[in-house]
């Protein structure tokens, strides 16, 4: 019954007049030295963004390392619980509703799901280390009334190492925190995830590879969609959950559609029209669909006067043409 229950009110997101449906119009809202002010959220509010990721970080030494550090006087302030209540609470204060994601960053900016433990007792450590980590920012999640809480990000080996820990994690999550669940999932791992059927959303980082193009048209882009589309409709329909993008995003530079993943600094040159491209079509495939419950756009930066621009080739839209493509397709999934 209460799966019927889901499907029926993911059905119920159809407008009789045949509008658009509401969905989920985030940005992945980075972590910053200082408190946000009501001028940073201002800015979400004219974009029509009615949804932010919330992104304490824990901190991990190197790949084979258990132990998590997290909530230090080290780190910056929205990196923090005190950070991260003060962010929520400023979000909520202006009406947008909040996903906490708490991360995790590996040394040296290593892959999160290249996690590699070598020993029992070492699995164990991580274990327990994760589950203090998670379990502190479920319950501000559920102190703030936090809509959303998501329980991890792209960390397939640890997953596919420990399916029964994770199990019994999302049980004792349930317990503290009465709000919706889902998982951050690599775009290459969520096909493997064991566990969507314990949650409510389907989450994925949506960095698909749709074009080896310099600047791909929106068509091509659509093309490009087309496997990966019908594969995420098929998890969804086998799972009876909702898609959400827990990050989506591209770079504005060139071939930005080849390996939407990139991250580091050794790309040069800026592409403007690729960045504004992808985000059209994503919208365009996307958040028309009845099973797609929305997205966060990666990323967004609370000082926004001083963010992106023209001269920016990386992953944020501000100040850039993306930015009033994002405004005018949230815009039409507002109500």
């Amino acid at each position: 019954m209460k799966r019927l229950g889901l499907l029926f009110l993911c059905c119920m997101q159809f407008c009789c007049s045949g509008k658009a449906q509401k969905k989920i119009n985030g940005v992945s809202f980075v972590a910053s030295r200082e408190e946000v002010a009501q001028s940073h959220v201002d800015e979400l509010l004219k974009i029509n963004a009615n949804s932010a990721a919330v992104m304490p970080f824990g901190f991990i030494r190197d790949v084979n390392s258990p132990k998590i550090i997290f909530d230090t006087e080290r780190q910056w302030f929205g990196e923090t619980r005190k950070g991260a209540k003060q962010y929520i609470e400023m979000l909520r204060k202006n009406g947008i509703k909040v996903m906490v994601k708490p991360q995790i960053w590996i040394g040296h900016g290593q892959f999160t799901g290249a996690i590699k433990i070598e020993s029992e007792e070492s699995w164990k450590l991580l274990e327990s280390s994760y589950e203090k980590f998670i379990i502190s920012y479920a319950e501000l999640a559920e102190e703030t009334e936090a809509p959303i809480f998501c329980i991890g990000t792209e960390l397939e080996t640890f997953i596919a190492n420990r399916p029964e820990y994770w199990q019994s994690l999302i049980k004792k999550i349930r317990k503290i925190y009465n709000g919706k669940l889902t998982y951050a999932s690599n775009w290459d791992e969520f096909g493997k995830t064991p566990f969507w059927k314990e949650l409510d959303y389907i989450g994925i980082d949506a960095y698909f590879p749709l074009s080896e193009s310099k600047t791909p048209s929106v068509n091509e882009l659509k093309e490009g969609w087309q496997p990966w589309k019908n594969k995420i409709a098929e998890i969804s329909k086998a799972n009876e959950r909702p898609i959400l993008f827990t990050e989506y995003g591209y770079r504005s530079m060139d071939y930005t559609a080849k390996k939407p993943w990139l991250v580091d600094r050794t790309e040069e040159g800026v592409n403007l029209e690729g960045q504004t491209n992808a985000k059209r079509a994503i919208f365009e495939e996307f958040w028309g669909e009845d099973w797609f419950a929305g997205g966060y756009v990666w990323k967004w930066f609370i000082k926004h006067e001083k963010s992106g621009g023209a001269s920016d080739n990386r992953f944020t839209p501000q100040n850039k043409p993306a930015q009033q493509v994002i405004q005018e397709h949230y815009g039409s999934y507002m109500n």
